[in-house]
């Protein structure tokens, strides 16, 4: 019961939920670059090549095709689309990044924003007190 216990407090505490709104959350905005990237970035690349940049492809072996036109057999290396996710995940990861950097700075000025806290005597004044009480013995 100790452990059903801990995670019902550490679900609640707010770790497992805040985990939870992170991960849908990049999932949707890894869906936005997605799009940006395959009808902004890639049409504005495929500009360069003269092709559309996603369907860039070295061929290996080329492949046969058939009666419908439809290729089979052909083994090619699909760099186009592989250059397209590294450009989304490099997206994501710098506003992720930048995200973070924001969190951290606030966090930051919360902590400087808090009041120090109240001064005490000093170990002078803690002295003088006691040999004042001593001296009126």
């Amino acid at each position: 019961m100790g452990m059903l216990k801990e995670f019902k407090e550490f679900a609640v505490k707010g770790n497992l939920v805040d985990i939870a709104i992170g991960f849908v959350m990049g999932a949707a905005f890894k869906q936005v670059v997605t799009s940006f990237t395959a009808g902004i970035v890639s049409p504005l690349i495929g500009l360069v090549f003269k092709a559309d940049f996603r369907d860039l492809k070295y061929v290996v072996t080329e492949g046969v095709a058939d009666a419908t036109g439809k290729v089979s057999g052909e083994v090619a290396i699909l760099y186009g689309d592989f250059l397209t996710n590294v450009i989304d995940f490099i997206i994501v990861a710098f506003v992720m990044f930048m995200v973070i950097k924001g969190i951290n700075a606030t966090k930051k000025k919360e902590e400087a924003a808090a009041p120090a806290p109240p001064a005490g005597p000093s170990q002078e004044d803690l002295l003088a007190e006691i040999r004042d009480l001593l001296a009126k013995k």
